[in-house]
């Protein structure tokens, strides 16, 4: 392991003391009790979480270093190569942080809540403690009918002998009581939607 002083490291990696006080202060640099910094562990975690949307603009800083402290010095028989970052590795250490991992499962719920604000906005999903308290509702209602149904019916029904006739007027009533209670829960449901 090497071990080197902020000052050695900025002049390894040709970075400013300003940038490599930046990475200390966001934790991206692992150093040793004195203050160094330990430069294989160092270069394994910032490739580990390097921004993988910040690769061009990296590779264009690497072509330009290159440019100006080797190609300025040699006489050119052929264009520079792309001299690229290689792409980040995994970490087999299992407790490094991998952004490109993490980057990829905030955009997957980013863009999932993205679909249901759509679907919210075209009506075809609502918020369910809604549903809950418009399908309650319904269902008091309907019971509270229908409970009161029995009194009503009660004295025309006594005074029936014929059992068809009987089951004709109960189906009736309970029919029509469930149909009104029906077109008050659709009106529920469409007042409690318009909430939304």
């Amino acid at each position: 392991m090497a071990f080197l002083t902020r000052k050695e490291y900025g002049e390894l990696k040709g970075w400013s003391k300003q940038y490599i006080s930046k990475l200390i202060l966001n934790n991206r640099l692992v150093l040793d009790e004195a203050g160094r910094i330990d430069v294989d562990a160092s270069e394994q975690f910032l490739e580990v979480t390097r921004d993988p949307s910040k690769a061009g603009v990296s590779a264009r800083h690497q072509q330009e270093r290159l440019q100006r402290d080797v190609y300025s010095h040699v006489t050119l028989k052929s264009e520079p190569t792309n001299t690229a970052a290689p792409p980040p590795v995994d970490s087999a250490q299992g407790h490094s942080p991998d952004f490109q991992k993490a980057r990829a499962h905030r955009e997957h719920y980013l863009a999932r809540m993205a679909e249901m604000e759509f679907r919210k906005a075209q009506g075809e999903l609502v918020e369910i403690s809604f549903v809950q308290k418009a399908a309650y509702e319904t269902a008091r209602s309907l019971n509270q009918s229908l409970m009161s149904l029995s009194p009503q019916l009660a004295p025309q029904l006594a005074a029936l002998s014929d059992p068809w006739e009987v089951e004709r007027q109960l189906t009736a009533a309970l029919r029509q009581r469930l149909n009104e209670a029906a077109q008050v829960s659709s009106d529920d449901f469409g007042v409690v939607l318009s909430e939304c």
